[in-house]
């Protein structure tokens, strides 16, 4: 088999199709308008096999432009369809291959047009792509800003500084994956996102520079406190309030950082849990000391309580007088029973000064001169409005009736308040 070119010919045949020829000596012609292209020789196949040879060349070919005109539907870069049309026309200038060539010709150039129009498509999605890209590229440096921008004293560095990572990941999967954006653009972008980034490094530093120090101190101020605390110790009970003083301080030290903090504590702890200790010890003691007297002072609130019912100022007082005597000499009882008890005393107790208070409200010499003055000048003025309405009927005027009638009541009723 040997493929030649040569000069369109008119030629002999020995075997025929619509697109291709082949003569004795196995030479393969192609038609192209009303002339023959020598386009090979297939000399050691049959007519058939060579013709069947160059047919193969041309469904190639015509693959090829079927390829390229699939990748222009499916949007292809038109730069690299143009390189395609352009191999495809210079492969389509004198082809070695049998079938309608002009179709491919006019398909390949068909796609010429095509490709203008391709091109300026994709020319308005790369502009409107840059413009989106632009957008999100700036909503990750404001995301940036807004972070840099907020009071290192409230921010939670954490969650910040993840915040700040997953934004710069962001940054580097679109600058990877997205479109490429102007240079001057870009470098403007991204000199904002990094001084932002920077501002939030250096106000975290800061932070902790500055938390540091706060511990450092709060750790300090702790230490003495627990060294004051121990010292406490050797006095047992008697320690017990210096200790609670000792805890108010621990509050408003501060914290000394975590790795500190639940260490120092429990040293603090261990001494006001001897103190305590001791405490209870003493606490039991008296507790089993004082249980008599406060069985005494329980019977003697059950002699007290019926007081309450006593209306008899002179009686409740000599009552409770009596009892409290009594209740003074017994003596102390168990520190929880305390409460309980006084407060059960003091309700007998204030029942009787309510007796003495009602009863000097009523016996106010000041008081009762008053009270007996506006006595008569109240039973003077009953006399006179009775006389006037006794006059009243009398005439048969029913309106001086109602009139007398009116201040009469009146002036019953104040006198029947003043007792």
């Amino acid at each position: 088999m040997r493929d030649t070119r040569s000069k369109v010919r008119h030629v002999s045949t020995t075997e025929q199709q619509p697109w291709g020829r082949v003569d004795e000596t196995g030479t393969v012609f192609v038609r192209e308008g009303d002339e023959w292209r020598t386009v090979g020789q297939y000399p050691d196949g049959t007519p058939e096999e060579a013709l069947a040879y160059f047919e193969r060349k041309f469904t190639d070919l015509a693959g090829q432009v079927t390829l390229l005109e699939q990748r222009v539907k499916r949007g292809a870069p038109a730069a690299d369809v143009q390189k395609a049309a352009s191999r495809l026309t210079e492969a389509l200038t004198e082809p070695n291959a049998v079938g309608d060539i002009a179709a491919l010709r006019t398909r390949v150039a068909a796609l010429d047009t095509t490709v203008e129009a391709l091109t300026e498509q994709q020319t308005e999605e790369a502009k409107a792509a840059v413009a989106e890209a632009l957008t999100y590229r700036e909503s990750i440096v404001v995301e940036a800003e807004t972070l840099a921008a907020g009071d290192p004293a409230k921010t939670q560095w954490k969650q910040a500084t993840e915040q700040i990572t997953e934004l710069f990941a962001r940054w580097q999967a679109h600058q990877q994956d997205g479109p490429k954006l102007p240079k001057s653009d870009a470098n403007d972008l991204w000199k904002r996102f990094r001084t932002a980034r920077s501002t939030i490094e250096a106000n975290r530093r800061a932070f902790f520079a500055e938390l540091d120090n706060v511990h450092r101190d709060a750790k300090t101020k702790k230490q003495k406190l627990i060294e004051r605390a121990e010292a406490l110790v050797p006095q047992g009970a008697d320690g017990v309030h210096a200790y609670r003083g000792l805890l108010d301080e621990w509050k408003l030290a501060g914290r000394a950082g975590k790795r500190h903090d639940d260490a120092l504590w429990a040293r603090f702890k261990a001494a006001g849990d001897a103190i305590y200790g001791a405490k209870s010890e003493v606490d039991a003691r008296d507790n089993a000391e004082y249980q008599e007297n406060l069985d005494a002072k329980l019977a003697l609130l059950t002699e007290a309580e019926p007081i309450l019912e006593i209306k008899d100022r002179d009686k409740a007082r000599q009552a409770l007088t009596a009892i409290q005597r009594r209740w003074d000499e017994i003596g102390r009882v168990p520190r929880d029973q305390v409460k309980p008890v006084e407060e059960r005393l003091r309700k007998v107790e204030q029942h009787v000064r309510g007796l003495d208070e009602e009863f000097w409200e009523k016996n106010n010499p000041e008081r009762k001169a008053r009270s007996e003055g506006l006595a008569g000048q109240l039973n003077a003025a009953i006399e006179k409005l009775e006389a006037e309405l006794e006059t009243a009927k009398a005439s048969g005027d029913s309106a001086k009736v109602a009139e007398a009638t009116e201040a009469l009541e009146a002036r019953k009723v104040w006198l029947n308040a003043l007792g």
